[in-house]
């Protein structure tokens, strides 16, 4: 199987994929959060230090443009391009109501004669300058029922990949996607395609290649790679734990990135905040001291607190009843798998 980290904007930055990818690896391609190019900014420079190559030295990135102006896609493009980069992501799939608003991301759904024009502009700039695009999009706007129509548009355009997540804008992440379009898009589509949605154990892959078979090899996670750190590593069967010594790596080499290009002190608590919202799911028991963490004002009371927490992690894994649960994970999989050779 393939694996993409999925961007999440203000949380999958240059320092956290270089950790990640440093210590855990496992992933195939990792997208960089959305440029927003205006025509007098194509990229801005907090955006071009992101995607700089010299900050990305060994990772397999894509960097994703999100706007409904294929001048300024392609102005944005050029420069992506210039760095060295040979494919571009389209976001249609942000639902954020500023966004959309802007008919970008998965607003840019509700006008599928617009959206067609625009693809034809881009891709035929694509053809020009040798250039792969790939698409991450949702099923439709208001309505699942949208899908179709949408599907038939970017089959008459060289999608390098159709990432689908299947929900509508309006429900946000919340519920269960709609596996059922996923699976209509494995019948019709004429692209090569990667599942997005839901995934956060091996379970729910399980459960996804159980609804689909084998025709599922690539799939994209954001919230659960950053949820469970080791998940990559326990779908690609490197391992059925959940490491505390590289949980702890990962977090001092972000924590000590940040530190190293932000100031004052607040301005990196906000960012690692971020990432203990999704990080507390692996701390049942410790609310308290997760509450406490994210009304730090100062490094010292922060790692107070933070190093309390993860030393939790490190007794965790000693009890017999953590090492049962997390290795019915891998076994999960491979029993369900098994059942379908």
């Amino acid at each position: 199987m393939k694996l993409y980290f999925a961007p999440l904007e203000g949380i999958t930055t240059y320092i956290f994929r270089n950790a990640f990818n440093r210590i855990y690896g496992h992933v195939d391609k990792y997208f960089a959060p959305f440029i927003f190019p205006s025509e007098n900014s194509p990229i801005s420079s907090r955006e071009q230090k992101d995607i700089n190559p010299d900050n990305n030295t060994g990772i397999n990135l894509v960097p994703q443009i999100l706007t409904c102006r294929s001048n300024c896609f392609t102005k944005a493009a050029n420069e992506i391009h210039a760095m060295g980069y040979n494919e571009i992501n389209l976001n249609l799939g942000c639902p954020s109501g500023t966004v959309c608003a802007k008919g970008a991301g998965a607003g840019f759904l509700k006008d599928p004669s617009a959206l067609q024009r625009f693809l034809d502009d881009i891709y035929t700039f694509a053809a020009a300058e040798n250039l792969k695009i790939s698409v991450k999009t949702r099923i439709g706007f208001d309505d699942p029922g949208e899908f179709p129509a949408l599907l038939e548009i970017f089959n008459a355009f060289p999608v390098s990949e159709l990432i689908v997540h299947p929900r509508i804008r309006s429900v946000f992440y919340k519920g269960e996607p709609r596996k059922e379009y996923f699976l209509y898009a494995l019948e019709h589509s004429n692209n090569p395609l990667v599942y997005n949605g839901n995934i956060f154990t091996c379970s729910d892959y399980s459960d996804l290649l159980s609804s689909a078979g084998s025709s599922i090899d690539t799939i994209m996670s954001g919230r659960g790679l950053i949820s469970d750190p080791s998940l990559a590593d326990k779908l690609k069967g490197y391992t059925t734990d959940t490491d505390p010594t590289k949980f702890i790596r990962l977090h001092d080499t972000i924590y000590q990135g940040y530190r190293e290009i932000l100031s004052p002190d607040i301005n990196v608590l906000y960012k690692m905040r971020e990432l203990w919202t999704y990080w507390q799911t692996l701390f049942d028991g410790k609310e308290r001291e997760i509450k406490q963490l994210m009304k730090a004002k100062k490094y010292e009371d922060y790692e107070e607190n933070a190093y309390r927490i993860i030393n939790f992690m490190n007794r965790q894994k000693d009890h017999p009843a953590y090492e049962k649960s997390v290795s019915r994970c891998l076994n999960d999989i491979k029993e369900k798998v098994s059942e379908m050779i």
